[in-house]
């Protein structure tokens, strides 16, 4: 668990100044531009385990423990397979993502929100632009973002490695110390943080989401993104 001292109110993240400050925004995608409670990840990570048992030809139960390894050990379950099995990734990426969105509907509130942040704004994703690119029109927030950096353009090494990162910052001039990221998986936090950007967290059900929360890399955490950006942009006064 975060401790309390860490879930600072956005009242008082706005009274510090420093989104203000802010020149990029670089924002998750699943899981955090959605709700986990959509079950939308849910889905693509029952087409992981079921792609892992059909390409590497063992039960279900053995390819989710493979999953978990390749995690462990490679990052992802792509760069596992792709290293341990020669996978090519656009096999596995357009398999995976090939769920039912339909479900999911548009976030006008969150879309309001997105647009009173200054400064432009980016998707870092580990998944695919096409995925992307389906959930954000879904949302109906593909307006507000400049670029997607994706996984491809990650040359698939996924967060929370540091080339990852200074991929995307040389690509998009990002200048880190003007810079803010929002994401679910609180270890893809540090490497931003020890870049000096200012971290925001988005907490959800997954226990590996979870992991070193309570570390300094954690500046803000918000719950409910949407509520959170809310209440941000309402007390800097932005619009």
């Amino acid at each position: 668990m975060v401790p309390p001292s860490r879930a600072v109110p956005p009242a008082d993240a706005a009274a510090r100044g420093w989104p203000n400050r802010v020149e990029t925004w670089l924002f998750d995608l699943d899981n955090t531009l959605y709700p986990a409670s959509s079950a939308i990840f849910g889905a693509v990570t029952a087409r992981m385990t079921a792609f892992v048992a059909a390409r590497v030809g063992v039960a279900l139960e053995a390819a989710a423990a493979l999953r978990r390894r390749y995690v462990a050990d490679h990052g992802s379950t792509l760069r596992g397979l792709m290293v341990e099995h020669g996978v090519a990734p656009d096999d596995f990426l357009a398999d995976v993502h090939d769920v039912d969105i339909d479900h999911m509907g548009r976030d006008e509130t969150l879309d309001r929100a997105i647009g009173r942040l200054g400064g432009r704004k980016l998707i870092f994703t580990s998944a695919t632009v096409a995925h992307a690119e389906r959930i954000l029109a879904r949302r109906g927030l593909r307006h507000h973002f400049d670029a997607i950096f994706d996984i491809a353009a990650a040359d698939y090494v996924p967060k929370p490695a540091p080339t990852t990162y200074a991929r995307l910052i040389a690509r998009y001039g990002v200048v880190p110390h003007a810079a803010a990221m929002i994401d679910d998986v609180a270890d893809n936090l540090a490497p931003a943080a020890k870049l000096g950007m200012v971290t925001v967290w988005v907490p959800e059900t997954d226990a590996l989401a979870h992991t070193h929360a309570d570390r300094d890399h954690v500046h803000h955490v918000a719950p409910d993104l949407t509520r959170w950006l809310v209440e941000l942009t309402a007390v800097r006064g932005a619009g």
